[in-house]
């Protein structure tokens, strides 16, 4: 049996049917989607829970405790959610180069 994971990222500019790539061992399918919001979040991943099987799925650090709580929701109680969170100093350095990448311009 294969594990099938997603990962999921945002970026302002990003357009998942066309951000994407799969990474695939015989044991492991990874299927990696960049998202704009929480609505293109849910899209994908009631997509490929449905289309692919997927157990898992695995977050950037820009989802909120809010948008995890939809996702699980959203999946049910058969698919993993898991959300990569880093330590204060490493936060710093992301959000220092995020804001100067214009990311947070309205």
């Amino acid at each position: 049996m294969t594990f099938k994971a997603v990962f999921l990222a945002h970026a302002p500019d990003a357009e998942p049917a066309r951000h994407q790539c799969v990474v695939e061992t015989p044991t492991y399918k990874l299927f990696v989607r960049v998202v704009q919001n929480q609505m293109q979040a849910l899209e994908v991943c009631r997509h490929l829970a449905q289309a692919e099987g997927i157990h898992a799925v695995v977050l950037c650090p820009g989802f909120t405790h809010k948008d995890i709580a939809e996702l699980a929701e959203a999946l049910g109680p058969a698919v993993g959610i898991f959300a990569a969170r880093g330590d204060s100093p490493s936060n710093a350095v992301v959000m220092e180069v995020m804001a100067r990448e214009g990311w947070f311009r309205k």
